[in-house]
């Protein structure tokens, strides 16, 4: 009789749990867990949860973090398969995988941030109101629209329409292999004028564009300290705007 009341009191959690399925840090925050960390969204569905950082401070938080660099202690030199599925530490630099960006496109519309840092402590950031990826079939085709200035400058209207590419995957408009050249994977056009996936150089002048650059900020011989791209869902006031 004890354990089917302790049953009965546990069942309300289980299902809470089995409910919840956030798919996103929005859907998260609109639980009521408003702290910035990693949780797990699921948006392949209940059983293949992902790890992601959600900034829950910045202008309002829910933002999902799909790209985060910061000290260079994880290689962004990585071939098609791992872009595609995502690698890194939530808790720390990571890549959240080119496959899950889709599945929650398919969910919702998503604006997009990008805050930087450079190694003298200036802060800027870039923000676009719209960002979607099509398919693996498609390359991954980023669209990228609707800037907002933040200081850094908008280094992303350039690689807006292409495919993404990696050193084993060339889908570039580029007569070279520009993810070989400026050791990254990103959506280079011919090539970059962004380049957040490039060479960790701690501080070190970026030789050859090949460090994480952003070029309407510090330019090509800059190589930035930190560089966040994060997303969040766009209100549904912006859109019947």
């Amino acid at each position: 009789m004890k354990a089917l009341a302790f049953l009965v009191l546990l069942l309300p959690v289980s299902a809470h749990c089995l409910m919840f399925q956030p798919l996103d840090c929005a859907d998260i925050y609109n639980d009521g867990s408003q702290t910035s960390d990693v949780y797990r969204i699921y948006p392949a569905g209940p059983l293949s949860p992902v790890y992601v950082y959600c900034d829950m401070d910045t202008d309002g938080g829910k933002w999902t973090v799909i790209q985060r660099r910061m000290d260079g202690s994880v290689n962004f030199y990585r071939p098609w398969e791992q872009y595609k599925s995502g690698f890194g530490n939530a808790a720390g630099e990571y890549w959240l995988g080119l496959e899950t960006m889709y599945l929650l496109n398919l969910r919702k519309k998503y604006e997009l941030r990008v805050d930087m840092e450079d190694f003298e402590g200036g802060k800027v950031h870039a923000q676009y109101s719209s960002f979607s990826i099509d398919p693996e079939s498609e390359g991954y085709t980023l669209h990228v629209t609707g800037y907002i200035d933040g200081g850094a400058g908008d280094s992303m209207a350039n690689h807006d329409g292409s495919k993404f590419s990696t050193f084993d995957k060339d889908q570039d408009s580029s007569s070279f292999n520009c993810a070989k050249s400026y050791l990254g994977g990103f959506w280079y056009n011919n090539c970059h004028v962004a380049n957040p996936n490039g060479l960790y150089q701690w501080g070190r002048g970026s030789e050859n564009s090949i460090g994480i650059n952003w070029k309407t900020w510090r330019g090509y011989e800059y190589s930035l300290k930190a560089i966040v791209m994060k997303i969040r869902p766009v209100s549904l006031a912006l859109l019947e705007e």
